[in-house]
């Protein structure tokens, strides 16, 4: 046996040995079944685990559904979750049969979950493999929230009324029109007078008048003044913007088909102001075994794996985009204020292309701030606050208005 032999077997032997007393040496664990921790265990799921495990079907990994009655010990889970390399390395019949049932694929370490995280985790796959079949469908996403805040929708109803104003005129002067003529029938008039009183109305009688004239340039003045206003508002707004990724990158496909959670790829957005854009390495820890599927998607799987060789970042084209002088914060909203992303985003998980969805202008946001309760419900700081708003206040009523709040 040669030394390299000695080793090999030594290491195996000593990562036995301290998985063996880990599990032995563990406090008593046991699957929490309290609300709180299953929530929990829904939020670590739906970010780490959900993007290659399903509850009841399998996709990359296995169905984990009644994983706590499959593994040899609720430690065994907790260890393979952190570290699945040092299990199987160990050579535990079950982790080693798992590892080649399923073509090999190393799964991701989770070093940053404890234990009780872990918990938490098959804690809410045990709930939610408990309950009853539902083929009703996801729920929707939240309304979107605002509405677009821009003064051209007021124009409209102006330009309307002038219109109808018009039309109200027309027919006002039509039967003053018929009163005279009927009142000068009964004078006695010259043949010439009679011939101008009863005179026929034609085209050409109507458009060379001087009302039709001054009718007709009131409307033009006030449409051109309407598309100019138009115009004007609508500088800086890029609603409907979808620009042409490098890589054609499928939201409807990931988001949507996968359910691959917004924070397993946007990380910073329970964190800070920014959301972030996914580095290369995000994607590979797919993409490093996924390598199929469609022919557009084998190209484009094929331009990741390039840019990740290659230890070069993806140039994404930035979608949305506010003025520097705006201050915006998505932890802040999305922490605090439990905003869905769809709330602003829109149906994100039916896009292929991402587009900007919402107006993102000053006004769209004041109207959100508004119209949106705080969530204040738990939370002593606002106990006073809530009581002299009669149990809910907007975010205006917290100051969400002040001019200091988005610009800095």
């Amino acid at each position: 046996m040669t030394i390299k032999t000695h080793r090999s077997a030594l290491k195996s032997l000593f990562l036995s040995v301290v998985l063996a007393f880990s599990s032995f040496t563990s406090f008593s664990q046991e699957v929490p079944t309290d609300d709180a921790s299953i929530a929990a265990g829904k939020q670590l799921f739906d970010t780490n685990c959900r993007t290659c495990h399903r509850v009841s079907e399998r996709l990359i990994g296995p169905p984990l559904a009644g994983v706590d009655e499959r593994a040899p010990s609720l430690q065994w889970i907790v260890d393979f979750v952190r570290n699945s390399s040092a299990v199987i390395a160990s050579g535990e019949p079950y982790a080693v049969n798992l590892f080649n049932e399923y073509n090999k694929v190393v799964m991701t370490p989770f070093t940053s979950l404890s234990s009780d995280d872990v918990m938490n985790i098959v804690g809410y796959i045990k709930a939610e493999a408990s309950k009853p079949k539902d083929d009703g469908g996801q729920q929707a996403g939240q309304a979107v929230a605002g509405g677009d805040g821009g003064a051209p929708q007021y124009l409209n109803l102006i330009l309307i009324g002038m219109i109808v104003i018009l039309v109200l005129l027309v027919v006002i002067l039509l039967f003053l029109l018929s009163a005279v003529k009927r009142f000068l029938d009964q004078k006695e008039l010259t043949e010439e007078e009679r011939e101008v009183v009863h005179s026929p109305i034609t085209w050409g009688t109507v458009t060379r008048s001087r009302g039709f004239i001054f009718a007709v340039t009131l409307i033009v003045s006030a449409l051109a003044f309407k598309a100019v206003v138009n115009a004007l508002y609508s500088v800086g707004i890029q609603q409907g913007y979808a620009p042409r990724q490098p890589i054609a990158f499928s939201h409807k496909v990931h988001a949507g088909e996968y359910e691959i959670d917004c924070e397993y790829c946007h990380t910073g957005v329970t964190k800070g102001k920014n959301a972030t854009i996914p580095s290369v390495n995000v994607c590979m820890n797919c993409h490093n075994q996924i390598k199929s599927g469609t022919l557009t998607g084998e190209a484009e799987i094929a331009k990741i794996i390039r840019a990740y060789n290659e230890n070069k970042p993806i140039e994404w084209v930035r979608v949305h985009n506010l003025p520097d002088m705006a201050y915006f914060n998505h932890s802040q909203h999305v922490v605090v204020g439990g905003i869905e992303c769809e709330t602003c985003h829109g149906p994100i998980k039916e896009m292929e292309v991402v587009r900007q969805h919402s107006l993102l202008t000053m006004g769209w946001c004041i109207d959100c701030h508004r119209k949106t309760d705080v969530n204040a419900r738990g939370n002593a700081y606002y106990d006073k606050l809530l009581e002299l708003h009669e149990g809910s206040m907007t975010v205006e009523d917290i100051g969400g208005l002040e001019c200091s709040k988005c610009h800095y």
